[in-house]
């Protein structure tokens, strides 16, 4: 690798990228600002999300939050709302962490080196070096899965990208080339490239500006590369999730404050072995909450992929009469369903009752 970099002309390959990237680049919202908070913000969307899918939600976000006080200050199911359907919900609590370490100790103004932005809450290697080279111009690596893959390509790197170690050859290898004078634009340059033209399956290289300095091109092994083992299939779980009504309202429940999904709200959720009818529903529920859950009917069924896990999941309304409720659950109306945030499996079970108008 130290070959492939020294036999590149450095200060060629700097300009052919940051020409390009002036002149291609998208025009993203989070490209209008040197605002490190809202830099911040969009790396921390932008992880394991597609940009198009971001860029409402960054937009309402930063209206929601217009400075990191804000964000500091909100309460967290606020937050949670305004992140709903983004998934990976650590990812909000950790960046409102994070801020609210920055507003004690730093005043409100991110910190402007790596080991202390580093030190944050939910700041990883890549977001700190994109905040600092981005907001603040400084020559830092921002190493994620495009960059390894354009860079493994460039300098023909064959290491196995799905191995934590191997990001250390990569962010040596950005720091050997990044530039100096606009660290910014090489870097957000490296994470386009791999967005639009040195793409995972079929890379334009035709298109390509830095297609000179490319040794995999050369070689014609750009298929070939990154090297990257597959990830392990997913776990699949069965769920019966049950609406239960009362008069105008459902019960909901508010998951625990740690693990998957913590501190969202659902219907109340039942693990089965494979699936369920309408007669098991109503005696398991009925024995749960001390009292009568009758009159339960399926309405629909969905699959929802997470990154380790795949619900699959039967859904249910019932009746419920004189039930126990524990603290965790409260009885709500539509409006107020309206305001608790509520993840990606949920949504879909209050489209099917939507559907039906029963929510």
């Amino acid at each position: 690798m130290e070959g492939s970099v020294i036999n590149i002309d450095k200060k060629q390959f700097q300009n052919d990228l940051i020409d390009w990237f002036h002149t291609e680049k998208r025009d993203l919202p989070w490209r209008r600002t040197a605002d490190p908070y809202q830099i911040w913000i969009s790396e921390i969307m932008l992880q394991q999300t597609r940009v198009d899918t971001v860029i409402p939600y960054y937009k309402r976000f930063v209206e929601k939050f217009p400075t990191l006080h804000d964000l500091a200050m909100a309460d967290e199911e606020v937050l949670l709302k305004q992140w709903e359907g983004l998934g990976y919900y650590s990812r909000a609590r950790n960046l409102q962490a994070g801020v609210r370490e920055v507003a004690e100790k730093y005043g409100g103004k991110v910190p402007g080196s790596r080991k202390e932005i580093l030190a944050l809450k939910g700041v990883g290697p890549y977001t700190a070096g994109a905040v600092l080279s981005i907001a603040y111009g400084l020559p830092e690596h921002a190493v994620d899965g495009n960059v390894m893959r354009v860079l493994s390509r460039i300098l023909l790197i064959d290491e196995d990208i799905a191995k934590p170690k191997t990001r250390k050859v990569f962010e040596e290898a950005v720091t050997a080339l990044i530039s100096h004078e606009d660290p910014s634009a090489f870097n957000q340059g490296l994470m386009e490239l791999g967005a639009l033209v040195c793409t995972p399956t079929s890379p334009k290289c035709l298109l390509c500006p830095v297609r000179e300095h490319c040794a995999a091109f050369n070689e014609g092994r750009q298929h070939e590369l990154p090297v990257k083992t597959k990830a392990k299939t997913n776990k699949g779980v069965n769920y019966a999730m049950v609406a239960i009504r009362s008069g105008e309202s459902l019960l909901m429940e508010k998951r625990p404050s740690t693990g998957l999904l913590a501190n969202m709200w659902q219907f109340p959720l039942l693990e089965i072995a494979e699936s369920i009818g309408a007669p098991g529903v109503e005696e398991r529920l009925s024995e749960q909450f001390k009292g009568t859950v009758e009159k339960a009917e399926k309405i629909t069924s969905f699959k929802h992929v997470f990154s380790h896990l795949t619900w699959n999941v039967d859904g249910f309304i019932a009746k419920g009469v004189n039930l126990e409720i524990p603290e965790n659950m409260k009885w709500v109306n539509a409006a107020e369903m309206d305001l608790l945030p509520i993840s990606g499996p949920v949504q879909k079970m209050k489209t099917a009752l939507t559907s039906r108008g029963d929510a």
